[in-house]
């Protein structure tokens, strides 16, 4: 009943924000649409090279064009294609062009990439990766529809589904080639965000937290909610540098990544039942509620995070 409470007065303090300032919504019924969609079989698990990730790209191009966002860096699609491992892939970017600072760029990030289908055995042979990281492509469109309707980012929003993801972070490294880094001001990078953290209900965690004061930020922007955002609590597994924030935080980028995932006990990490069912679409809703409302002031131009701080050569290949 506590549980029920809690999450009930996030929800209630979260939809008075929006309402009392015109705000539009992050509706649970557009995060089941998109995150059902991603994860289903029809996906054939997402693996980067597959029929099944060209179709999980076709729907991110289609909800990229429904949103009204523009093209990246003079591309003629959404997709940025590159070669790697003797395999065409693709990235999938779309920018929301901003008003008074419109040089200076935020990336809102998750890979749309997953494990595909087994070889061999009988059964559900599908690895659906809801959560890993259908989860965290949903928030990229969600995000990206609202920021759109909301209108005031002053920055340049670059949205972008990497590919290759779980064949190490090809997808970010191949972006994070064509950049210049100073004008990046932040990595908003989200993965598996559909189940309560090992914080407790209404909460996330962020890789990478003492690296930057970008978490800082986000603390402060959600005073007067009832969700907080924590440090990571498994360093030992060093999750900053296995996900595609590592990519533009090597460059220097505050690039950080959202999730909740209690991973120590996770027992459908990267195995075929990560699917759709397994998740709380609440859960969901409110976390990405709770990342447009922690990451609105470096969106504006109010803040600033401050330059990633790695040792000389750390996580680098």
């Amino acid at each position: 009943m506590k549980k029920t409470l809690l999450a009930l007065v996030f929800v209630l303090c979260t939809n008075l924000f929006f309402a009392q300032n015109s705000i539009p919504t992050i509706e649970i019924a557009t995060v089941k649409k998109h995150l059902y969609t991603l994860a289903s079989d029809a996906m054939e698990g997402r693996q980067a090279g597959t029929i099944g990730i060209e179709k999980a790209a076709q729907y991110i191009e289609t909800a990229f064009e429904d949103i009204g966002l523009t093209k990246y860096n003079n591309l003629s699609t959404y997709r940025q294609n590159f070669k790697a491992n003797d395999l065409d892939l693709f990235n999938v970017i779309g920018v929301l062009e901003g008003k008074s600072k419109k040089d200076e760029f935020v990336v809102i990030s998750a890979h749309y990439d997953h494990l595909g289908v087994k070889k061999e055995g009988t059964g559900d042979l599908i690895y659906n990766g809801a959560d890993d990281d259908a989860s965290g492509t949903t928030a990229v469109l969600t995000l990206a529809q609202y920021f759109k309707e909301l209108g005031t980012n002053e920055r340049t929003l670059i949205f972008v589904a990497f590919t290759a993801e779980e064949m190490g972070l090809l997808g970010s490294r191949h972006f994070g080639q064509d950049v210049n880094a100073s004008q990046f001001i932040a990595g908003i990078n989200i993965e598996m965000i559909g189940k309560h953290s090992s914080y407790g209900p209404n909460t996330a965690w962020l890789t990478g937290f003492d690296r930057s004061d970008f978490g800082s930020i986000i603390q402060k922007n959600l005073v007067g909610t009832s969700y907080t955002v924590h440090p990571d609590p498994y360093p030992t597994q060093r999750l900053f540098f296995r996900s595609d924030n590592a990519s533009l935080a090597q460059l220097g980028i505050p690039s950080h990544t959202f999730s909740t995932v209690p991973i120590d006990t996770d027992v459908h990490y990267h195995q075929v039942t990560d699917e759709a069912a397994t998740l709380d679409m609440e859960i969901i809703t409110q976390t990405i509620r709770a990342i447009a409302l922690g990451t609105q002031s470096i969106v504006s131009g109010e803040d600033t995070p401050t330059r990633v701080i790695l040792a000389a050569g750390e996580g680098r290949k």
